[in-house]
């Protein structure tokens, strides 16, 4: 079994594989002590019946530098390993071109690597995390970049924090664009925009990629919303980025 985290700026979600077979994936905060994070994965995995003994290694993207000292502590204290951190000196099989490719947040790349294994040519993917991210794949599998906006929860923060009248709302589709009272015109702005973006930003890359062909593939927790209305996304896969960290496993085990 290999025991896979994706460390995000909201949560981090772990997963357990048995070769290729997912046997379950779960969420966690990462606002814990050494300690915290240990008994929690101890006691998930005896809640899940799943034998600690039987991991042999732990694969780990993270886009938050200052839990990592905690997070490897925690591995190396209760699990006995030596976590397989993306990033330099870990082969993905991406050529990244970007200007400097220590820039792209290694989330993005996990993504890349998997879209890429799993739909075999060129491919846009979109993750709507806290930020929403646009990664170009080639179809020779080549990072090309991207594009990066604010999330849809930090944008509803803003709007809360920065005027006087608005109020703090849940994200929610709306039947109609035109809304009759506040929290239906702000739910209209966020969920619509945010499709119109993806739709105008997707096609622009695209163009500019000059794969037409490209497939787009959602990912995050809210691509389900706005999947639902966007003209350009092909498929939604929740499990892109732990599926990439299985992938960056394989190509790296042997080394």
């Amino acid at each position: 079994m290999i025991l896979v985290m994706d460390v995000g700026n909201t949560n981090t979600v772990l997963g357990v594989y048995e070769g290729k077979k997912l046997l379950g994936y779960w969420g966690m905060g990462m606002r814990k002590t050494p300690d915290e994070m240990g008994m929690f994965l101890l006691e998930l995995f005896r809640y899940e019946k799943l034998d600690i003994n039987r991991v042999e290694a732990i694969v780990v993207a993270s886009v938050v530098p200052h839990v990592m000292n905690s997070l490897e502590h925690a591995i190396k204290k209760y699990f006995c390993k030596e976590p397989i951190v993306v990033g330099p000196g870990v082969k993905t099989g991406v050529n990244i071109l970007y200007e400097n490719p220590r820039e792209v947040g290694v989330d993005r790349i996990v993504n890349a690597v998997a879209a890429y294994e799993i739909y075999k040519g060129p491919v846009v993917v979109v993750d709507f995390g806290t930020a929403t991210t646009f990664c170009a794949i080639s179809s020779r599998g080549e990072y090309l970049g991207g594009a990066i906006s604010p999330g849809m929860r930090i944008s509803l923060e803003a709007l809360f924090q920065k005027t006087a009248k608005l109020p703090r709302i849940e994200i929610e589709k709306p039947k109609r664009v035109i809304g009759r009272n506040t929290v239906a015109g702000m739910q209209s702005g966020i969920v619509y925009g945010y499709i119109g973006q993806v739709d105008y930003i997707v096609k622009r890359m695209k163009q500019e990629m000059g794969e037409a062909n490209a497939k787009v593939i959602a990912t995050g927790g809210l691509a389900k919303l706005i999947a639902k209305e966007s003209e350009t996304i092909d498929e939604i896969n929740e499990l892109l980025t732990l599926e990439g960290l299985r992938i960056i496993y394989e190509k790296n085990k042997q080394m």
